[in-house]
C-alpha cells in the first residue's frame, strides 16, 4: 500500500518539476512537433526533384555535422565535470561547446551558398525551398541555446574567480539543474539536426 502511495502519476511529477524544467520540456515537444510537420511537408513536396539534380549534399552540412556532434560530447561531459567538482573543466567544456555551435551556424550558412551554387535556391522547386526552411529554424533554436551559453560561461567564469562563488556554484542544486537543462537541450538539438541531415542524404 505504501509504494502505491508514493507512486506518482505523470501529473504529479509534471507539478514536482521546477518551472524551468516545465517551461524546457514543453519547449522541446513544442519544438519537435515543428519539425515532425515540417519534416512530412518536406517528404510529400516532391523530393525525388532533388534527387533528379544528381548533386550530393554539401560539403558544409557534412563538416557542420561533425562538429555539432563533438559539441554534443562537449555538453555531456559538462554534467560528468560539475559532479567531481571541476569547475575549470565545466567551464571548458562549456567554452568548447559554444565555440563549436557558433562555427556549426557559419557552416550552415555555407551550405546554403553552396545549395545555390547547385542551382537550389529558397524560391525554386518545394523540396529545395524546405532545405532552407528546416535548416533554418534548427539554427534559431540553436542561437537560443548559444546565448544561454555565453550567459552561463560568464557567471562560471565569475564564479569561479572567487572562492565563496565557486564553493556555491557545486552545491547549489539551481546551478546543478541550469547545467542539466542546457546539456538536454544542446543534445536535443543535435538528435533533431542528425535527423534532419539524414533526411538530406537520402533525398541527395
Amino acid at each position: 500500500m505504501g509504494d502505491t502511495k508514493n507512486t506518482k502519476n505523470w501529473f504529479q511529477k509534471l507539478e514536482s518539476l521546477h518551472p524551468y524544467e516545465t517551461l524546457l520540456y514543453l519547449g522541446m515537444i513544442g519544438s519537435g512537433l515543428i519539425f515532425l510537420f515540417l519534416t512530412v511537408a518536406f517528404l510529400f513536396s516532391g523530393v525525388d526533384q532533388l534527387g533528379g539534380l544528381n548533386q550530393k549534399i554539401p560539403l558544409s552540412f557534412l563538416v557542420s555535422t561533425f562538429l555539432l556532434v563533438l559539441s554534443g560530447y562537449s555538453a555531456s561531459r559538462m554534467r560528468v565535470y560539475y559532479q567531481e567538482e571541476r569547475t575549470n573543466r565545466v567551464v571548458s567544456s562549456l567554452r568548447n561547446t559554444m565555440v563549436l555551435g557558433f562555427v556549426f551556424t557559419i557552416l550552415q550558412f555555407s551550405g546554403w551558398m553552396e545549395l545555390q551554387q547547385m542551382g537550389i535556391d529558397f524560391k525554386g522547386i518545394p523540396s529545395g525551398s524546405f532545405l532552407y526552411v528546416l535548416s533554418g529554424i534548427h539554427i534559431f533554436h540553436l542561437l537560443g541555446a548559444i546565448i544561454f551559453a555565453i550567459i552561463l560561461w560568464v557567471q562560471l567564469k565569475r564564479a569561479q574567480e572567487d572562492g565563496v562563488g565557486q564553493l556555491i556554484l557545486v552545491t547549489n542544486p539551481f546551478e546543478k539543474m541550469r547545467i542539466r537543462l542546457f546539456t538536454i537541450y544542446w543534445q536535443f538539438m543535435d538528435a533533431v539536426w542528425l535527423i534532419l541531415f539524414l533526411l538530406f542524404v537520402l533525398t541527395f
